[in-house]
């Protein structure tokens, strides 16, 4: 046998064995590859979540307009009629709202003063009662008389322009001694706010409508359907938040309500929201009962949220004039009311009830509503509230 020949074998066996390798090679380097191109698409995507935004069909940067659209097309329909909602569509909605309150005060007093020459105490009486009757209670009607007195009195008397420019001015200085401030998204976090008020009288509608408000301002609520008194009003509630895409927290009728808006502050905390409305019950005729409850349910959710409740807004109807100061006056012992909300102006006369309260009681007024819809319940401007009660 050749010399040559156990070499030859040996190569030959050397190269097959490294040929029954490739295989397995060929796989490594495929797995390797895949997950380099698997490693790159991630860092892209995240890369491109960082940057600016494209529209994925014609990989065209989407401008901010685009987005908030996008956003807003996305809404529910309260929310949406909130956000394309005007200064000047809400000023004319507030302007009509308050109509029969000011025919009722600018009607009356702009007759009384058409039979006197001169501006002296019989015309100030007429004037008061006329003030008083819009139900601004006693006290307010009291000084806006004497602001009228001290300008004019013993004078030819004014005409109505005068006169709703002194009623403007004095009631806007009442209105606005504490300026009114939108919950900010820099406030504690979740930001509990307690609704109280008297069955009847709107409350529950109205943290429906202050949650679509929230929604259009880009803040997560939870709702908490603390009234477990009547069945009605956690359905109602449960309603809303189907209606807005917003989670309900609530237990069955009957339930401690304690216990409900200890569930309501933990869920709150857990799921990071912006905002909790826990709404409350209203058996303001079992005076002692309600105190109780109250007193437990900020008991409760102070120890689980230190701080907590941040706000406690009273709703009160506009509707039963004299009556609402009743309620604020009963409302005030059992909790500290840190805002007002005021409903259905639209439905009535007796609209100086805003001023008279924050006269007597100086508790701000923090939203009025003017209407049926969510658009209809804005933050509370003085200027615009004046205005549109004097301006004829």
């Amino acid at each position: 046998m050749p010399s040559f020949l156990p070499e030859l074998n040996a190569q030959s066996h050397f190269a097959s064995s490294q040929i029954a390798e490739i295989p397995s090679l060929l796989i490594s380097l495929g797995v390797f590859l895949a997950l380099l191109v698997t490693l790159t698409l991630v860092f892209k995507s995240r890369a491109h979540k960082k940057s600016k935004k494209f529209d994925v069909e014609s990989d065209r940067r989407i401008s901010p307009s685009e987005e908030l659209q996008s956003r807003e097309s996305s809404q529910p329909d309260d929310v949406k009629e909130i956000l394309a909602d005007t200064t000047s569509s809400w000023l004319q909605r507030l302007k009509s709202g308050l109509d029969k309150t000011r025919q009722n005060i600018t009607n009356n007093i702009v007759q009384a003063l058409s039979k006197k020459a001169v501006f002296d105490e019989q015309l100030m009486e007429q004037i008061h009662e006329i003030l008083y009757r819009s139900d601004m209670g006693s006290e307010m009607a009291d000084y806006l008389v004497d602001q009228l007195r001290r300008e004019f009195a013993g004078k030819q008397s004014p005409d109505w322009q005068d006169v709703s420019r002194i009623l403007d001015q004095a009631v806007r200085s009442v209105m606005t001694q504490e300026e009114v401030q939108e919950v900010s998204n820099n406030q504690s976090t979740p930001h509990v706010i307690l609704v109280v008020g008297v069955n009847g009288v709107g409350k529950t509608t109205s943290i429906g409508k202050l949650t679509a408000h929230f929604i259009s301002q880009g803040k997560s609520v939870l709702l908490c359907a603390g009234d477990t008194y009547r069945a009605a009003a956690i359905e109602q509630l449960q309603i809303w938040g189907q209606r807005l895409n917003v989670p309900v927290i609530s237990h069955q009728q009957g339930a401690d309500p304690a216990s409900v808006a200890f569930d309501g502050v933990k869920a709150a905390k857990a799921r990071n929201v912006d905002i909790l409305l826990i709404d409350t019950a209203g058996r303001l005729h079992n005076k002692q009962e309600l105190m109780d409850e109250l007193a437990k349910v900020n008991r409760v959710i102070g120890k689980e949220l230190p701080g907590a409740p941040h706000e406690t807004f009273l709703v009160i109807d506009a509707t039963t004039g004299q009556n609402a100061f009743q309620q604020v006056q009963a409302f005030k012992q059992l909790v500290a009311l840190t805002g007002l909300i005021v409903t259905k102006l639209d439905g009535t006369a007796k609209g100086g009830v805003v001023i008279g309260i924050k006269k007597k009681f100086n508790i701000p007024i923090r939203y009025i509503g003017v209407g049926e819809k969510a658009q209809d319940l804005r933050l509370f401007n003085a200027t615009d509230f004046a205005q549109s009660l004097f301006s004829i």
